[in-house]
């Protein structure tokens, strides 16, 4: 009872947390809802349809780890500068993420225009799945080069105390998105049907909404928007302090989205209807783990608050309250995932052995989201806030890279196990290393506050 009334007892906590954890939950919810709507709507339509984009959209995946390095550091130093109210210096690290985002933003985009075939056939074999994704990525390339920088305008808004804003414009983005799918897939009137090429271009003019949205939002009073200016002039000792929270993000993410795509391609590689299952499964993931997303950015963003404004003893109280309510909310996700598999399985239009592979995914996902969501709220929102962000690097390269993967591509391509063991490796990693998460925890390396300059530290 004692227990149950330390984590919950203080409001003005909550207070706080939801404030900012619902507009980001609510936005990470209907961004993974575009995904549940092309599969969906797909899904519908044929297999190997659906299979292609969930395929296809691995690169954008990619492109999404990246700039959350460049996001992730602006919102790490962003938090902790507003918690100390330096405005001039939040927007040096705006036009440091915008710089960086758009470098990121054009290379994804060239890739996907010029030579989408090639990227195809890194996840898949099927000739059929390489043609309609291809035929994807060449139209939703062009809004790949959109991504960066509304994510940047974005994540500035989330630390400014605009984090509802934020939300509005991804969600009001996201419902023109699935508004679009449906004309442009199934066709509508003098628009005629396209299929998977209908939800790029539903995707592509979302995007472009969602930009020009951002950007008049930040003329409005009271929002911060980036002086031009600040994309010439360089703080060294600022840039520095950005490179070690963006570089081990990029790391990590790097790590994470590259081993994440090799996890869908090696499913992809066991037949289209284990690519079909996981592609239904992943949907089902992504829109369970908006809880635990918007726990970690919310949860970060208040714990970086305390720590900028010199309240290391109040930052670390936070922390240790949100790793309580880490394991929570992965228990709670596990059982709705156990709910609402039988649902899944029988609403979507798949071969019978693809359905008895979704349903094994589904349970075996549901003890996955148990870590998913302590790491994830862990690593991503607690660490982050202080600037720790080595550990998920290290972490990552030796569960995911040295155990999960080795064991996933053995299982499938050497030993040729079956597609739920394979699939059972693909998940070990976020489990395993739940212990190893904790004891980093205990040692409390991220409660720091970075705005402190060198020569103050020496004092």
């Amino acid at each position: 009872m004692t227990k149950k009334k330390g984590i919950f007892a203080d409001r003005n906590f909550y207070k706080r947390l939801f404030a900012l954890m619902v507009p980001i939950m609510l936005q990470s919810l209907m961004l993974a809802s575009v995904a549940a709507g092309d599969a969906i709507m797909l899904g519908r339509v044929e297999q190997n349809s659906m299979s292609a984009v969930s395929l296809a959209t691995q690169i954008q995946f990619i492109q999404n780890m990246v700039l959350a390095s460049v996001t992730g550091a602006a919102a790490i130093l962003g938090a902790q500068y507003w918690g100390k109210k330096d405005k001039d210096t939040i927007n040096e690290i705006y036009c440091m993420s915008l710089r960086f985002a758009v470098l990121a933003s054009f290379l994804f985009f060239a890739a996907c225009v010029i030579f989408p075939e090639y990227l195809m056939k890194i996840f898949t074999n099927e000739e059929v799945l390489i043609q309609i994704g291809a035929g994807y990525l060449r139209i939703a390339g062009w809004s790949y080069l959109l991504t960066g920088i509304s994510q940047c305008y974005l994540t500035i808004m989330k630390i400014t105390g605009h984090a509802a804003r934020s939300a509005w414009i991804s969600s009001g983005a996201v419902v023109l998105n699935i508004i679009l799918n449906a004309i442009f897939i199934f066709g509508f009137g003098p628009v005629p049907a396209m299929g998977a090429r209908g939800a790029a271009l539903a995707t592509l003019i979302a995007r472009v909404i969602e930009l020009v949205w951002a950007v008049g939002s930040s003329f409005q009073k009271g929002f911060l928007r980036p002086q031009f200016s600040g994309f010439l002039r360089i703080d060294k000792q600022l840039e520095i302090k950005f490179q070690k929270c963006a570089l081990p993000l990029l790391g990590a993410s790097l790590f994470w989205g590259v081993g994440f795509t090799s996890y869908t391609a090696i499913m992809g590689h066991m037949g289209g209807d284990a690519a079909a299952a996981n592609s239904v499964s992943a949907v089902v993931r992504d829109l369970m783990c908006c809880v635990c997303n918007g726990l970690a950015s919310g949860g970060g963003i208040l714990v970086g608050y305390e720590l900028g404004a010199g309240q290391l003893e109040k930052g670390k109280e936070y922390g240790n309250r949100l790793a309580k309510l880490s394991f929570l909310c992965g228990f709670v996700s596990l059982g709705i995932i156990m709910l609402v598999t039988p649902f899944v399985v029988q609403f979507m239009i798949l071969t019978e052995e693809a359905k008895k592979l979704l349903m094994g995914m589904m349970f075996i996902m549901a003890v996955y989201m148990i870590g998913r969501c302590v790491n994830t709220i862990v690593i991503n929102g607690i660490f982050a806030a202080g600037g720790d962000t080595m550990f998920d690097m290290y972490s990552l390269a030796v569960c995911m890279w040295g155990i999960a993967i080795p064991l996933a591509f053995a299982g499938a391509f050497l030993w040729h196990w079956p597609v739920l063991l394979v699939y059972a490796c693909t998940c070990v990693d976020e489990v395993g290393k739940i212990p190893w998460v904790m004891y980093h925890f205990r040692k409390y390396r991220w409660v720091k506050d970075l705005t402190v300059k060198k020569e103050e530290a020496k004092e």
